[in-house]
C-alpha cells in the first residue's frame, strides 16, 4: 500500500529557527539532529527521566508500529495518534518549567507534526464526497483518498519515529527493537520537509 509519494511537507522553519536561537551556541554533551539542523545540548535529570518515559509510553503505538492497508486500520491509526498527542500535551505540561530545554522542542516538534497532519487530514475528508457511498463498503474512503491516506501516514510515521530516535538520544538510551518499525530510524527523509528559509 505504500507508494512513497509525500502528499504534504513539514513546515518546521519557525520551530527550528527557535530551538537554534534557544539552544544553539551552547557546549552539550549530546547532539541532538534534527531536520537541516543539529544542535548542541545538555538535557536535565528532569529532561531524561521523562524523555524515557516518553519512549516506553510510545514504543507500542499503533501507528508507529503497523502499516495500513484497510480503512478501519486508518480509524485506529488515526486514534492512536490522538492518543499519542495527548502523552506529548501532558509530558510537555510536566516540563512547562523548562520551555527552553531540548526534550520540550521534541516534543513540539512531534505535536507540530501531528497538527499538519491532522490539518492535512481535515482536507482529505472534505474533498471525500462519497465518504457515505456504500458502493464503498466497509472501504467507505474512495481508493484514491485512502491512498492519500496511506502517504501521509506513513511520512507522519517516519517524523514521529525520527523525533523519537531524538527523544531517547536525550534519554541515554537505545530505541527499543520491538514495537517500532525498523524502517524509520537513521537519517531524516529531507524531502518530506519545507527547506529552511533564508535569513
Amino acid at each position: 500500500m505504500r507508494t512513497g509519494a509525500i502528499p504534504f511537507k513539514f513546515d518546521m522553519n519557525d520551530l527550528l529557527a527557535r530551538a537554534k536561537r534557544q539552544l544553539g551556541g551552547r557546549l552539550g554533551n549530546v547532539t541532538l539532529n534534527l531536520p537541516f539542523v543539529s544542535i548542541e545540548v545538555s538535557p536535565k535529570d528532569r529532561e531524561k527521566q521523562v524523555a524515557r518515559e516518553v519512549v516506553i509510553r510510545l514504543k507500542d503505538r499503533r501507528v508507529l508500529s503497523a502499516w495500513e492497508c484497510c480503512n478501519n486500520c486508518i480509524d485506529n491509526a488515526l486514534g492512536s495518534l490522538q492518543e499519542i498527542r495527548k502523552t506529548l500535551v501532558d509530558k510537555q505540561v510536566e516540563l512547562s518549567d523548562t520551555q527552553d530545554g531540548p526534550l520540550f522542542v521534541l516534543l513540539e516538534a512531534m505535536l507540530l507534526g501531528i497538527r499538519q497532519f491532522l490539518t492535512y487530514e481535515e482536507l482529505l475528508k472534505q474533498s471525500d464526497v462519497t465518504h457515505d457511498n456504500p458502493r464503498y463498503g466497509d472501504y467507505h474512503r474512495p481508493p484514491d483518498t485512502r491512498q492519500a491516506y496511506f502517504d501521509a501516514l506513513e511520512v507522519l510515521r517516519g517524523h514521529l519515529s525520527r523525533c523519537l530516535g531524538q527523544v531517547a538520544t536525550i534519554a541515554g538510551m537505545e530505541l527499543p527493537a520491538e514495537g517500532l518499525i525498523l524502517h524509520y530510524r537513521g537519517n531524516w527523509q529531507i524531502e518530506a520537509y519545507e527547506p529552511p528559509k533564508l535569513t
